[in-house]
């Protein structure tokens, strides 16, 4: 793992979604799934799996049975013909995913994600699809966390008949990280002083978007090895409200939940403090804003960017003499 190419990893996220844009423009990367499905099992581990619980519950919204399980469960669903099995793994090699395929393969139609298309996920799996990221010299999943979003909104629409022109999104959401890394000099500085205290850093996101609340604690995590945590903003008032009490509490909030005034009664109380990204909350000490991040989709694939330049400069900073 290297800071320095984490942070090349980050810049080249622009061109990576452009890329990916174009690839689904060319083909249907879904074209030989089953012409039906009963379930779909959602398999990973990590960024993986937080993409995963997404994407499951876009499609239980459709009225598809689908789940997100942690591919190091025990017991989940049995293999049957009619279930759809989603395998994720960025490196292809995630030891809990290869064992929870294991039990799937020849049984249930499987189907790998990937961004190493030769790697051990897609032995014996009945289609393969590139993630497109290009590698990750850092070290780090920034890129394929991203790709594996936007590849399982593709997914959904071929399960559901949905017709989110998901190359149009990629190239918004191009546009809105192009945006924040442009301006990065604007916004930066303040936000790493707000968030930089004693007690960690918490992240906070509705549930359509939690993914972005665990990615984000992830990489503060991954990169300059620091206590972070996430939380769904309604549950938020359940579970993560004591600390407000005790902590020098600092937290990102992605803004779009109907209880974010609730959270935010807690945190002015409290005088802890509140960065927003995407929008603007009352109270909060200071918002980032990008591009394009009124539509929920591209906040849904943007907005993890600012932890991941927040968690680059820290680590950065501290592999320095």
């Amino acid at each position: 793992m290297n800071p320095e190419l984490y942070l090349a990893d980050l810049e080249a996220k622009p061109a990576a979604l452009a890329d990916l844009a174009s690839a689904l423009e060319t083909r249907d990367p879904f074209d030989g799934l089953p012409a039906e499905t009963r379930r779909v099992l959602f398999l990973g581990m990590g960024s993986s799996r937080y993409a995963a619980g997404i994407a499951a519950q876009r499609l239980r919204a459709a009225g598809v049975d689908a789940v997100a399980e942690y591919a190091s469960a025990s017991v989940s669903y049995p293999a049957t013909p009619d279930t759809l099995v989603v395998a994720i793994s960025a490196t292809g090699g995630s030891r809990e995913t290869l064992d929870a395929v294991a039990r799937h393969r020849g049984r249930s139609f499987v189907l790998a994600l990937t961004n190493k298309p030769d790697s051990a996920i897609t032995e014996g799996a009945d289609l393969v699809v590139p993630m497109v990221a290009g590698e990750e010299r850092g070290g780090v999943s920034c890129r394929t966390f991203q790709h594996t979003i936007a590849l399982l909104l593709a997914l959904r629409n071929r399960l559901t008949g949905s017709e989110l022109d998901v190359p149009a999104l990629l190239r918004r959401t191009a546009e809105a990280t192009g945006d924040l890394l442009e301006r990065r000099d604007q916004w930066l500085e303040q936000a790493m002083t707000l968030l930089d205290g004693p007690n960690g850093v918490y992240t906070i996101a509705p549930a359509e978007r939690l993914s972005s609340a665990e990615q984000s604690a992830l990489m503060f995590r991954e990169g300059p090895r620091r206590a972070a945590d996430a939380c769904e903003t309604g549950d938020w008032s359940h579970v993560d409200v004591y600390l407000t009490k005790t902590l020098d509490y600092r937290a990102i909030l992605f803004p779009g939940s109907p209880y974010d005034d609730q959270a935010m009664d807690w945190i002015r109380q409290r005088g802890s403090t509140v960065l927003t990204v995407g929008g603007e909350l009352p109270d909060a000490k200071a918002a980032v804003r990008y591009r394009h991040d009124d539509d929920p989709d591209v906040a849904l694939l943007t907005e993890t960017l600012v932890a991941e330049l927040i968690a680059a400069r820290w680590w950065l900073a501290q592999s320095r003499p």
